[in-house]
């Protein structure tokens, strides 16, 4: 793998480490997974997005991810590097990044020139989040992959990560099959920046490799609650410093919604709650309304199944919201909280950011100059 360092130094370190705004423990981000409620549409869902990213840029929310899924009608992000472009031009600070991008799913030179045009179209605010699940099932994997690639994709990820980094540095060695092919926006125009480099996991492995390349590390906390502290202190003992970075910094995503009553906020996580209790049993769709949800008649099994999702979901008030992500920051030392609001209102998961920002107390910023 390549040395990572020169596309780096000081900015990048400041690009990996954000800073905690008002009263929050530690950075807030925002994970958009541009849900789809019924009766509504993607487009109504993507310009919920372009919302919520200026809104987190306005309170100090320090970067908004977007995360790739593939054949799950209630989520409309497939493509993160399009709706990556479309939010930077709607943003002029926050960071803007993919949490994440399947590695597996794609050849490492494409990737490579995706971010290298995101990149170019807004310098210094791109992160590249990379994981090695295909964020989808099985079959439509294998649409994605072609047949048999399935375990081979999963089993090269440090292979096809190491790929992607040469791609970004330009730095094929001599004699290499693609010492002459290039990512193109990318060094080989002259001197340019480059995304920071992450990793994702919801497991150990993701959090070992991370932590021996001296790479940030995102875990999937929101969906894998049981294997945080486990995989976080997997990575802080596997770190060893590298030019990227001089101690373990972690992210954990987090499920938070606050609304102004605690009912509010129940009524609109038990939509995704049962949207994924659908997913997980095979009757994947658009994310229920809350009268649905309501009058759902749950199975013993599936009722057990929701009590244990909803449990992992920071909801309530904002002071109840509060109260939640300062115990988890605590619990789990993360360096930084990336809030992902499922429900099946837009205006529901745009609300829940700004009341979350009023609860920390963080400050409206005016518009970045230039």
């Amino acid at each position: 793998m390549s040395d990572t360092g020169d596309a780096y130094g000081q900015e990048g370190r400041d690009a990996i480490r954000g800073a905690a705004r008002g009263s929050a423990p530690v950075p807030l981000s925002v994970l958009d997974l541009v849900t789809v409620g019924a009766g509504s549409t993607a487009h109504a869902s993507l310009r919920t997005s372009v919302d919520i990213a200026r809104l987190a840029e306005s309170r100090g929310y320090h970067r908004h991810w977007v995360a790739e899924h593939h054949s799950m009608p209630g989520v409309a992000s497939s493509s993160p590097a399009v709706i990556l472009a479309h939010l930077a031009a709607h943003t002029s600070r926050i960071r803007l990044g993919s949490g994440g991008v399947m590695l597996p799913n794609h050849a490492p030179l494409a990737v490579a020139e995706q971010f290298g045009t995101l990149e170019a179209l807004a310098p210094g605010r791109i992160d590249l989040g990379l994981g090695r699940a295909p964020g989808t099932d099985g079959r439509t994997a294998m649409a994605l992959r072609g047949p048999g690639r399935l375990d081979e994709a999963a089993g090269e990820f440090p292979r096809q990560l190491a790929e992607l980094t040469r791609f970004l540095d330009d730095d094929f060695p001599d004699g290499h099959p693609y010492a002459r092919v290039h990512a193109v926006p990318g060094p080989v125009q002259g001197p340019a920046g480059r995304p920071p480099l992450w990793l994702l996991g919801s497991s150990g492995f993701s959090a070992r490799l991370a932590g021996e390349l001296g790479l940030p590390f995102a875990y999937a906390h929101h969906f894998s609650a049981a294997g945080t502290l486990p995989a976080l202190d997997l990575y802080r003992q596997s770190f060893r410093p590298s030019a990227v970075l001089d101690a373990p910094y972690a992210v954990i995503g987090v499920a938070a919604l606050a609304a102004d009553t605690a009912g509010q906020a129940r009524a609109q996580v038990l939509t995704g709650a049962l949207s994924m209790l659908r997913l997980r049993t095979g009757r994947p769709g658009l994310v229920p309304t809350p009268e649905e949800a309501a009058a759902y008649a749950f199975s013993p099994p599936e009722r057990e199944f929701v009590d244990g999702w909803l449990a992992n979901i920071v909801h309530g008030t904002p002071d109840e919201v509060r109260a939640g992500l300062d115990d988890l920051a605590k619990r789990t030392g993360a360096d930084e909280l990336m809030l992902t609001a499922n429900a099946h209102s837009g205006a529901a998961r745009l609300r829940s950011y700004g009341l979350v920002a009023d609860a920390y107390g963080m400050p409206e910023q005016g518009p970045a100059e230039g």
